[in-house]
């Protein structure tokens, strides 16, 4: 029996449950299949991407196209049997609908504010932020979608960065996750760093962790003893591990992420194959989450090692 405090969660870019068919000449309606792998995964929360809020088009060309939004649609299971809170946040807005970002959560979601992060015209982005009461405790979850533009995804990094510093206690209960775009793994370092998370992968498998810690001791006892070091090679650099998410029928670009805090990973994971493939663009990327009572053991994963507390020294008499 799965404990109280622990927590599948699950991101997706569902491209607005529309793909191309085989030879990219008719647009396919995935809807209704991908609102029952959804709900397959037996997840408490599914941050969601491209999530259609209306489209008037598709309502008249596709036959079975859901009446009401696409995040209440997909908050209810084929069968009923279990039905999530959902909220959801407009991005881009066209003649005739608009799509965002969306949460469905077991949990009663306490309060929600969208953002506009779009950094020109061209191109619309969002964040949404849900305060969630998962028990006693209120969780802070912030679903993602940025730019193409590496610039762009910086500088919406920033405001993210700021909005959240401003906007959750430091000891919070944080997670963060959806399409980053971010294939280069430039704004990682900068996430981490900042807002003291930790990425889900990253967390289960650190890359050359222990080699890293290795030659930080090392590198501290030569320095200590005023041996001059050359800087630091580049691949000391902390480099956060991510899965590959896109595209679907052949994953390669590491475009998806969850960064959390407060919590230990127990696993993580991305689904592939066929039947995920015909359902979006985007792979999903599933966690699972233990709520921690402390966060004693986030600095194991840092950048670099904390150095250890010295003895004070004592003079001796003579």
């Amino acid at each position: 029996m799965k404990s109280p405090n622990t927590l599948r969660v699950a991101t997706y870019n569902i491209h607005k449950g529309v793909l191309r068919d085989f030879l990219g000449l008719r647009r396919v309606s995935t809807i209704h299949e991908l609102r029952s792998r959804i709900h397959e995964l037996d997840a408490d929360l599914i941050l969601l991407q491209e999530v259609q809020g209306h489209n008037e088009r598709n309502v008249r060309t596709m036959a079975e196209w859901p009446a009401e939004p696409q995040d209440v649609f997909l908050a209810r299971s084929p069968s009923l049997k279990r039905i999530f809170e959902s909220a959801y946040g407009s991005n881009a807005n066209y003649l005739h609908g608009h799509h965002g970002n969306a949460l469905l959560s077991r949990f009663p979601i306490v309060s929600q504010e969208n953002r506009d992060v779009s950094d020109h015209a061209l191109e619309k982005r969002g964040v949404l932020h849900c305060v969630l009461a998962i028990g006693n405790t209120e969780v802070h979850c912030f679903v993602v979608h940025f730019g193409l533009l590496a610039r762009s995804r910086m500088r919406q990094t920033d405001a993210l960065i700021d909005w959240i510093k401003r906007a959750v206690p430091p000891g919070a209960p944080l997670i963060i996750g959806g399409d980053f775009n971010d294939w280069r793994n430039r704004l990682s370092n900068l996430l981490c760093s900042e807002l003291d998370v930790l990425e889900v992968f990253d967390t289960r498998n650190p890359r050359f962790h222990a080699a890293r810690r290795a030659v930080y001791y090392v590198r501290d006892r030569l320095a200590g003893m005023g041996v001059e070091l050359p800087d630091e090679p580049a691949w000391l650099e902390r480099r956060v591990r991510s899965a590959r998410t896109y595209p679907a029928a052949a994953p390669w670009l590491r475009m998806d992420r969850i960064y959390q805090r407060g919590f230990s990973v127990r696993d993580a994971h991305v689904l592939r194959g066929p039947e995920w493939a015909r359902l979006s663009d985007h792979s999903p990327l599933i966690a699972e989450l233990v709520l921690q009572p402390s966060r004693s053991d986030a600095r194991a994963y840092s950048r670099r090692p904390p150095p250890r507390p010295r003895a004070p020294r004592t003079r001796q008499r003579t």
